[in-house]
């Protein structure tokens, strides 16, 4: 938010400079980041009266003008072509400054002969002043003709202005406009003043509109209020200079004398506004509607927008067809702005829900000042008032007829609720319990009330521009705001009587992350929210459970959407952004978070281990570096479960966005917990990454009770060995086959201790479908050697076992 100091001044009287102002709100929570002044690189610059102008004798397109600073008579030339005689303008005399294209730099005018004429500094433009959108015209800057001779150019129509640049939290939507950081003043200074302000004419009352028009509906219970004022008469021109000098400072560009009314009017005020052509309207009547599904408008900005119903429109007409002529509180129809042949002006106030124009302006990525404000709550009462003063300034700025009766149609209000203080809580908090002194920093925020409730107890009704204001902390808050948190006494805070514990899940979230660590991988944190589209990026089908996130009431933008059903998504935007800034090394990512899944009950929330693999696109290296491939990182998510004492068995799986060949689950216990895999080659195509990805994401339930190692003594006994070499079908895995062994074994299998692959073949002579496997069996007891006898009989009875269970012993 970029106020004014000049505009700050006309409606407060402030005991206190322009630093003193910044510091204090600074203290307050509304941090003023910076200090500017536009005008700092102009110096020397006065205005002048045009004495005469002759053609250059030697110089087609060139004019040889006579200036009067008042003090002094000088000669410039110049290429303007439309300057007059007794034209006013701004004139920088040899010695002067101005802005140059660089930040900081400083450019000083001199004197320049143009063929034999001698050239005393120039006549400057608004570019030249650093305000290109301040011109009307191409050439020099045109003054009033009432301006004072040789007068400061920095005296005058504010360019000698100061700008303080303020981070406005998102509950302090009443920040976002001159008036608002006015009334903070005025709590923040006790002796400052609010002066008259120049919106007080009420034209509630006056004539009947001289035009027809119909009525306002509002279906829509989102829209509050809906003010509709006339002004007629009108002619469209430039505003005054003053006016889009103070615009361009607080970053909007000046159009037109009527469109200038509504954006300066906003600024002032913290109230958008808009202003329909009455001639271009479909029907002479308003409706306020949810958008109907698949519906369209064209926007002011040439746009076509897709609505949903979630979308509220103003529409021309009545009942559910009625035609869109503006997304309300986000921008205008194109059909129906204003243009140089409007005469009558139709002006918009009105009150919307923050949560649907958010939405709207979110969703479409329209990113205008009026959604921004509307989305952050703009102050009902403010919508009539911004209608009134926004008339009379067409009256003066646009010559308009005005005076006539606003036409309103009202919703349920919000009625703001009185909030009770107590004592005990501000002792609680500030360590301080003036409760007289309490209601005075209070009632300087515009609070009314504080009548006693008791003797340690009073209630206080927040003002309408302060919605944040619902429970007793936020008024100790504004308390604390206001004495100052650095006065608050300092305690500290006595011994806790029992050991602290990071709880389990911090721990487990420790030992990956050292482990991580450990292996070489950099942590990220990324955002919990994602774009709807990444459910298609990752080629997830319907059925996935992944597919179906949950999506926000309120989404902070266009790509943040929905909640993350995965962490995948964020760790390879990541991956993206480094490649496009011209990485090229090797990336290992991972990232410890939460993810949100729908289920039978509403939504889950389990905590997940997510990382990203890829080896860069840069081989040239001065040493061997040995590149990760898939064993590499299965052998990263072993160790990261051995921390947790698990025994991990990985099962060839599937995953949309997983290459066929190359995708495994992670099993714990015979429980799915995560899954490894490379990026499938149309994947890793689609987000253009040229080297293969590997991911692995493991969920952290199952791994929050650590396995303790069971201590087994070595035996003095030797083992006996054997070995088994059969045929099975290929989609049949090691441990699936190793299972069965042992199964074999039956109620005697005790004595065989351990089953070990050595071989696997499934080339020449192997029948298809089939591979060969050989493992080696260990036998043994522990407490004498075994004969021969007795492990030859349990190895006859696994091999006639296995051959019963279909395997084809070799």
């Amino acid at each position: 938010m970029i106020a004014s100091w000049q505009l700050l001044n006309r409606l407060i009287d402030l005991p206190a400079s322009l630093e003193e102002v910044a510091e204090r709100l600074t203290l307050s929570g509304a941090e003023v980041e910076s200090i500017i002044h536009p005008g700092e690189r102009i110096s020397g610059v006065v205005t002048a009266r045009v004495l005469s102008l002759e053609k250059h004798p030697a110089r087609n397109g060139l004019l040889i003008a006579s200036l009067d600073t008042g003090k002094g008579k000088y000669v410039c030339v110049t290429a303007a072509v439309n300057v007059k005689v007794g034209d006013m303008v701004f004139y920088g005399a040899p010695g002067s400054t101005l802005p140059g294209a660089e930040p900081g730099e400083k450019i000083e005018m001199g004197v320049r002969d143009f063929d034999g004429v001698r050239s005393e500094g120039m006549m400057l433009s608004g570019g030249e002043l650093d305000l290109p959108d301040v011109d009307l015209t191409v050439g020099v800057l045109e003054l009033p003709s009432d301006v004072p001779l040789g007068a400061d150019a920095l005296t005058l129509y504010g360019l000698g202005d100061a700008l303080l640049d303020i981070s406005v939290t998102p509950n302090r939507g009443d920040l976002l406009s001159v008036l608002g950081v006015a009334r903070e003043l005025k709590g923040l200074f006790p002796d400052a003043a609010l002066k008259p302000m120049p919106w007080d004419e009420n034209l509630s009352g006056g004539d009947q509109w001289p035009v027809e028009f119909g009525f306002v509906a509002l279906p829509d219970p989102d829209c509050l209020n809906y003010h509709l004022g006339l002004a007629t008469g009108v002619k469209i021109g430039p505003s005054p200079l003053e006016v889009r000098v103070a615009l361009a400072h607080l970053g909007m560009r000046p159009i037109s004398n009527i469109v200038d009314v509504t954006n300066y009017v906003m600024l002032l005020l913290g109230q958008p506004l808009h202003a329909f052509d009455l001639n271009t309207l479909p029907e002479r009547e308003i409706t306020v509607r949810p958008a109907n599904a698949g519906e369209t408008i064209q926007t002011l900005d040439g746009k076509e927008r897709q609505l949903t119903p979630k979308d509220m429109l103003i529409t021309s007409g009545k009942g559910p067809k009625s035609e869109p002529v503006a997304l309300a509180g986000v921008m205008g129809g194109e059909q129906t702005g204003i243009r140089d042949e409007t005469q009558i002006v139709v002006l918009e106030g009105a009150s919307f829900s923050p949560l649907r124009v958010g939405h709207t302006s979110r969703r479409l990525g329209i990113t205008s000042e009026a959604a921004f404000r509307y989305s952050r709550g703009v102050d009902p009462a403010l919508s009539a008032i911004g209608v009134d003063y926004a008339l009379t300034l067409m009256r003066e700025w646009g010559g308009a007829s005005i005076g006539y009766k606003k036409i309103s149609a009202f919703n349920v209000q919000p009625e703001p609720k009185p909030v009770i203080l107590t004592k005990k809580k501000l002792q609680t908090y500030l360590l301080w319990s003036d409760m007289e002194e309490a209601a005075k920093i209070l009632e300087g925020y515009g609070f009314r009330g504080g009548e006693a409730r008791g003797t340690e107890t009073r209630a206080f009704t927040p003002p309408t521009w302060r919605p944040d204001i619902t429970i007793e902390e936020d008024l100790v808050e504004e308390i604390g705001r206001w004495r100052g948190y650095d006065a608050a006494p300092v305690r500290m805070p006595g011994a806790p009587r029992w050991r602290g514990d990071i709880g389990g899940p911090t721990s487990l979230a420790l030992s990956l992350r050292t482990c991580a660590i450990a292996r070489g991988y950099v942590e990220a944190v990324t955002y919990s929210f994602l774009p709807e589209s990444f459910a298609e990026a990752l080629h997830l089908p319907e059925d996935d459970p992944r597919a179906h996130p949950l999506s926000l009431e309120n989404p902070i933008s266009q790509d943040w959407m929905v909640m993350r059903t995965t962490l995948l998504p964020g760790l390879l935007n990541g991956l993206r952004a480094s490649v496009a800034s011209g990485w090229r090394g090797p990336v290992r990512l991972f990232e410890i978070g939460r993810t949100f899944l729908r289920d039978e009950r509403g939504h889950r929330e389990p905590d997940v281990l997510a990382a990203l693999i890829c080896n860069g696109t840069d081989p040239r290296t001065l040493w061997e570096e040995t590149l990760d491939d898939f064993l590499s990182v299965k052998a990263d998510v072993e160790a990261l479960l051995q921390t947790r004492g698990c025994a991990v068995v990985f099962v060839q799986g599937r995953e949309p966005f997983g290459h066929s060949g190359q995708t495994a689950d992670v099993r714990i216990r015979g429980k799915k917990i995560g899954y490894l895999a490379r990026l499938s080659p149309a994947v890793q195509r689609e987000m253009d990454f040229s080297e293969p990805v590997y991911v692995f994401e493991l969920d952290l339930s199952a791994l929050e009770k650590a396995e303790k190692p069971v201590y087994t003594p070595a035996s003095s006994y030797p083992a006996t060995f054997r070995d088994i070499s059969m045929l099975a079908p290929d989609r049949r895995t090691k441990d699936e086959a190793a299972a069965d062994i042992h199964a074999a074994a039956g109620p005697s299998g005790g004595i065989l201790e351990n089953v070990t692959l050595f071989d696997v073949y499934d080339g020449k002579g192997v029948p298809e479908g089939y591979r060969s496997m050989a493992f080696s069996l260990r036998y043994r007891v522990r407490d004498r050697t075994l004969s021969d006898e007795e492990v030859d009989k349990i190895h006859n009875t696994i091999r006639h076992a296995l051959t019963q269970k279909g395997y084809n012993m070799r």
